[in-house]
């Protein structure tokens, strides 16, 4: 059994929560499960840590995500192997959410050394004559971190490496079915250099982690999760700030113009199934320029008919299983009402014969109707639509039609498009010739709509994490 990470110190609690395989169901490890009592206490421990993180050097907020950086880059494998376990994705995507995890750390300590503030003249008019302005950041205080099942470490680190960076403590609530990796992060934290009381690692479950939520010694809350539980918690937060990562149904929209057929197949493949399609930005509904759709789908259907079910620690596999097994009849559900509506089966549609039955083969359905819930809502599973368009400005509006607005794909040779989409699409992120899935950790990443408030990335979660003071100095 791991213990929990409560500010410096390991402990267990009496209370256990078991972490399951999604693949086979069998315990992969059990964890010490916290409750308001140990919330309170590091909480406490952060708002006195608090006076030590905002007064280190920002040398020495670097030199302690550097450690971290390069220990976690050690132990990458090990780490991999039990995302994998804890969280069903296959052996190469657990290898590429470590190596994103190192490089946020590592964007992140050029980030805790860029700091800066601005000095100016206030003399715009008589009343400011003979002043001027000295603007600094401090950090804002305790930051909550809550973080979600399907990127359990690296989503986490988007929001513990901003908050070290800039000075803040962090008390984070890893998803209950995936806490392994969060809490073998705090192993490396607590040999950082960091200071112990400005970090801790607390399972517990979501009545226990309301308290993250509501205090009032939190400065900032940031969550990334569903929408209906993210805007809850914006309402129960009260004065403090809050950034949410919401998620949606992303578009990818296809020109006629298509060259590159291979990239565009092999892209919009991974973009529509890595991770079993549970990613926020993951690839839901594709619109195709109708010239080109027939052409599309054949090539699109014969990529995703090649996709391995299996164990996620087979290196074989490319194709891992749901989390559980109440999502993965929720996604049969969504499926089956969408074809009864009208939809067009292109494949899948079916459990895949391996594991306790939460894997599922790749599904492409065709003529779905936008209102139905496998379009409108966010699937999280391996599904996607494909819709025939007439122009790309029908393709914009349909895209446009979401609650949702987080990323949009756009593949065209028609700069002037590129442009149009950027001006039109009602999202975060529009990405040129590739999948709306494609992120790199220093860019500017969230939503608008139902899909979030604010933006994560190093740079981007910091100005969130940092308070402006300003002096006023007159020369007499």
């Amino acid at each position: 059994m791991k213990e929990a990470y409560l500010a410096g110190s390991w402990i267990t609690t009496g209370k256990t929560l078991n972490v399951v395989n999604p693949f086979d169901g069998k315990l992969v490890d059990s964890v010490a499960q916290c409750g308001a009592e140990e919330i309170d206490r590091a909480l406490d421990a952060a708002v006195i840590a608090l006076q030590e993180t905002q007064g280190m050097e920002p040398y020495q907020r670097a030199d302690a995500l550097a450690y971290i950086r390069d220990e976690l880059s050690k132990r990458s494998e090990e780490f991999s192997r039990v995302l994998s376990q804890e969280n069903g994705k296959t052996l190469v995507e657990s290898r590429l959410e470590l190596a994103r995890a190192v490089a946020t750390f590592d964007i992140a300590v050029g980030e805790a050394t860029r700091i800066q503030g601005e000095a100016y003249d206030l003399g715009v008019n008589a009343m400011g004559a003979g002043r001027r302005a000295l603007v600094r950041k401090y950090p804002i205080g305790v930051v909550s971190a809550i973080a979600p099942f399907n990127f359990p470490l690296n989503l986490a680190i988007h929001k513990i490496a901003p908050a070290m960076a800039a000075g803040c403590p962090v008390v984070l609530k890893p998803a209950s079915k995936t806490p392994l990796t969060a809490l073998m992060l705090a192993e490396i934290v607590q040999d950082s250099g960091w200071p112990r009381g400005a970090f801790s690692v607390l399972p517990c479950d979501r009545a226990a982690g309301q308290m993250l939520v509501e205090d009032d010694r939190i400065k900032l809350l940031s969550f990334t999760g569903s929408p209906d539980v993210g805007w809850q918690m914006k309402r129960d937060a009260g004065r403090k700030k809050v950034v949410l990562e919401l998620g949606g149904n992303a578009g990818l929209i296809v020109d006629k113009d298509v060259k590159d057929w291979d990239w565009l197949i092999a892209r919009s493949v991974l973009g529509a199934f890595y991770q079993c399609g549970q990613v926020c930005i993951s690839v839901q509904r594709i619109f195709l320029h109708q010239e080109i759709i027939g052409e599309f789908r054949a090539r699109f259907k014969k990529a995703a008919e090649a996709l391995v079910a299996g164990d996620p620690l087979d290196e074989a596999t490319t194709l891992g299983p749901m989390i559980d097994t109440s999502n993965r009849k929720r996604l049969q559900e969504w499926i089956q009402e969408a074809l009864v509506q009208g939809a067009e089966l292109v494949t899948g549609n079916s459990i895949a014969r391996v594991g306790q039955g939460n894997s599922l083969v790749a599904t492409i359905l065709e003529e779905v109707d936008a209102r139905s819930r496998i379009s409108a809502e966010e699937a999280f599973g391996p599904v996607v639509t494909l819709t025939a368009v007439e122009t790309m400005d029908e393709a914009f509006e349909r895209v446009n039609s979401s609650k949702f607005g987080l990323q949009c794909g756009l593949f065209t040779n028609d700069f002037s498009t590129v442009i149009r989409g950027l001006d039109r699409l009602e999202v975060g992120g529009v990405i040129h010739n590739d999948v709306p899935s494609f992120r790199v950790d220093n860019m500017p990443y969230g939503g608008l709509k139902d899909s979030g408030l604010g933006r994560e990335g190093v740079r981007y979660a910091m100005d969130d994490m940092l308070e402006k003071r300003v002096l006023v100095h007159f020369s007499s």
